[in-house]
This record gives C-alpha cells, sequence and structure tokens, in this order.
C-alpha cells in the first residue's frame, strides 16, 4: 500500500493581493452620484439600505440586523432612532434626514413587511436577514457604478462617512465619538485617520474656548484676560522700540551744570589744532 502522501507547496497569506488598512469614505459627490444612479434604477431596497448606511453610521451587523420597529414608531418613521449595539452592547442614537425617511417607507410599503419582520430580509430562505457578506458585496456595486475601485472600499467606508464629513465641518471629537457609539477616544481617533497631536491641541483649543464662553457669562474675568493681553502687547511694543533706538552715552559737565554729549572725534582734533 503506498501511503507517500503529496507535500502540499507553502501555504499563500490569506492578505495577498489584497487592499489592506483603513478604507477610505464617499466623498459628498459620490454619496450623490451612487443615490442618484439608484433612485433612476427604481433601485427602491438598495436605495433604503445605501440611505439608511449613511445616516445611521452602524456596523454591518447592526445595519443588517434592524427590524421594522426599531425605525418605525407606529406608521411613520421617526427622525431619530435608537439601535443597541452587539459589539458594544451600548445604545447608539442615530438621526435619519428626511430623504431616508420616504425611502424606508418605500421600501417597507413595496414589501408589505411587518413591525416584527427585518427591515432587509434575505432572499435566501436559510438567512433569515441580510448577510453582512452581501452587504459588502452590494457596497462593491455601489462604488463600482460610479467608476471607483470595488476592492477599496467597504462596509467601513460607509459607516465612517458621515462623521468623516462631520468632524471636518465642526472638529468635534466629542460628538463623532457619540455619534459612533465608541467608548473610547482613540478608536474615533483612529476612524477619522487625525494625528493625536492634533487631537491634543485641539482639546487645548476647545477648554480655552470654554473657558472663554464662561467667563464671558460673568464678564469681569473675561475682562481683565483681554486687558492683561493688552497690556503684554503694549510692552512688547514698547521693549522693541528701545532696542531699534540707539541712545549716545552722556557726560556730566560741572562747568555749565548741565548734561552734554562728548564731542565727536573730529571736533575734538580741530581744537587741538
Amino acid at each position: 500500500m503506498d501511503t507517500a502522501t503529496k507535500t502540499a507547496g507553502p501555504a499563500l497569506p490569506w492578505n495577498k493581493g489584497k487592499l489592506l488598512g483603513q478604507k477610505p469614505t464617499l466623498k459628498l459627490k459620490e454619496i450623490w452620484a451612487i443615490r442618484i444612479r439608484l433612485e433612476l434604477d427604481h433601485r427602491i431596497r438598495e436605495l433604503a439600505l445605501f440611505n439608511l448606511g449613511i445616516d445611521g453610521k452602524l456596523r454591518g451587523c447592526d445595519l443588517v440586523g434592524l427590524r421594522v420597529h426599531d425605525v418605525v414608531q407606529g406608521r411613520a418613521v421617526p427622525p431619530r432612532a435608537i439601535v443597541m449595539q452587539k459589539k458594544t452592547q451600548r445604545p447608539v442614537q442615530f438621526e435619519i434626514t428626511e430623504q431616508t425617511r420616504d425611502a424606508v417607507d418605500a421600501w417597507i410599503t413595496a414589501a408589505h413587511l411587518k413591525p416584527e419582520q427585518f427591515l432587509f430580509p434575505s432572499r435566501v430562505t436559510q438567512s433569515p436577514h441580510l448577510s453582512t457578506r452581501q452587504y459588502s458585496r452590494i457596497v462593491g456595486s455601489w462604488v463600482g457604478s460610479i467608476g471607483l475601485v470595488p476592492a477599496a472600499y467597504g462596509t467601513h467606508s460607509m459607516r465612517r462617512t458621515e462623521p468623516t464629513l462631520i468632524y471636518r465641518w465642526t472638529k468635534n471629537l466629542r460628538a463623532v465619538q457619540l455619534l459612533l457609539g465608541h467608548t473610547k477616544l482613540e478608536s474615533t481617533v483612529r476612524y477619522l485617520g487625525i494625528e493625536v497631536d492634533v487631537r491634543c491641541n485641539q482639546e487645548v483649543s476647545e477648554r480655552r474656548i470654554l473657558i472663554r464662553l464662561r467667563n464671558n457669562q460673568h464678564g469681569s474675568l473675561a475682562d481683565s484676560v483681554v486687558s492683561r493681553d493688552r497690556e503684554q502687547v503694549a510692552q512688547t511694543r514698547h521693549f522693541a522700540r528701545r532696542r531699534r533706538t540707539r541712545v549716545r552715552p552722556i557726560a556730566w559737565d560741572a562747568s555749565n551744570a548741565r548734561r552734554q554729549r562728548p564731542p565727536s572725534a573730529s571736533f575734538q582734533s580741530a581744537r587741538r589744532q
């Protein structure tokens, strides 16, 4: 009996030929390009999924696991919703814009969904809702339809898009942390792709602004700070003018009992002659 077996070659690394690292976010014009294409193609389900993915800022597992009663109160979609995150088991609140509410309402009406059903049911009978794998493929088809590289984008691109835009507009890390539902601020820094030093400088500037605003309510301390700054500027300018001005030494003439400057060298040589 031949027990010899073929030796397999070295195993290929799982990340060979794949783009690793942080996924880029969608720009504002790219968001509208995808949205308009979905509207023109009358893809109601994908339009609701795309709009809710942008507004919700949820992870892929939380987005595909949404039920109808999570985003619907009574017969209408409210402007805000609260979802329990599967990863951290902490609730996160997000706003639902008007166009997203219209898209979700149109999808629920077209699919005849009940409150206890999943918002995005799977077309495969074995799976109760849309899988994260299929959601990733759908995101790839969206970015590919507007000329982008599908391999460079993923489901986290959808999650990071709106927080990145909000940070660029407001420069408020705390607000973005609450919107993403992060327990640590370092996670928000990694998500946004900013440097830690920039974040520290921003926190210092935010504290100064809060102190100024708090002092403005009382008035006296803010006025003293402003007057002190003005005095320091005036003293700095005064010392700078003194450095630029040359002062000749002054001698004392006892006969005339007055101060006079010492004669120049040319005057002394003419006097000797």
